[in-house]
């Protein structure tokens, strides 16, 4: 039996850090991502769940990242996938397009997620953000946008929420366009937020 062997590399990531896995002068034959702490693979044929990699070496995610990248040539060498565009494989910016749902579509319906949903969403709303997905949980890309000055982009809630009982810093994001400093400041931040004065 033959093995071919494939020179692929991995692309930049997009907001949701779903990478495209590119072979010759960047053909796209997939995407790879991480969601929990599971790898995952998109390609002509669909999603593609790997699981887990190994704990406890340095470099695991890069590690993880290119053995799952490795999968998808191996898949395209033999045949199984084609190429596809960019489009298919990376996440494009969600839109508001009426009530956003409580859990994301790849969080399990479980009286636990649905609970841990709701408290966080009430959270999100009480520090003045509007997500555009369900709760994807807290250590995926969730979109959203600062109700206080509009940038929007990829959050991640375990970066968030305040620790120890405390509420979340008044560094709220990135600058932008029409936030450079990062929004409109700690002391603004403070005054426009009533949970800060508690």
């Amino acid at each position: 039996m033959t093995t071919t062997t494939l020179a692929y590399r991995l692309g930049d990531p997009d907001w949701e850090q779903r990478s495209p896995v590119l072979i010759g002068k960047g053909i796209v034959i997939g995407a790879v991502f991480r969601w929990h702490r599971d790898w995952l693979t998109v390609t002509s044929a669909g999603e593609h769940n790997l699981g887990r990699p190994e704990k406890g070496r340095r470099g695991v995610p890069r590690a993880a990242a290119l053995a799952a990248a490795g999968q998808v040539a191996a898949a395209y060498a033999a045949g199984h996938i084609t190429a596809v565009s960019l489009e298919a494989v990376t996440a494009a910016v969600p839109v508001l397009d009426g009530p956003v749902p409580l859990l994301h579509p790849r969080m399990p319906h479980s009286d636990r997620n649905l609970k841990a949903a709701a408290t966080v969403m009430a959270a999100v709303a009480l520090y003045r953000w509007r997500p555009f997905t369900g709760f994807p949980g807290s250590d995926n890309p969730w979109w959203q946008e600062c109700e206080l000055c509009g940038w929007q982009g990829p959050r991640y809630w375990s970066h968030q929420r305040g620790r120890n009982g405390e509420p979340p810093s008044t560094h709220r994001h990135p600058g932008s366009k029409t936030a450079p400093d990062g929004c409109v400041g700690d002391a603004k931040v403070r005054e426009l937020i009533a949970a800060y004065g508690k």
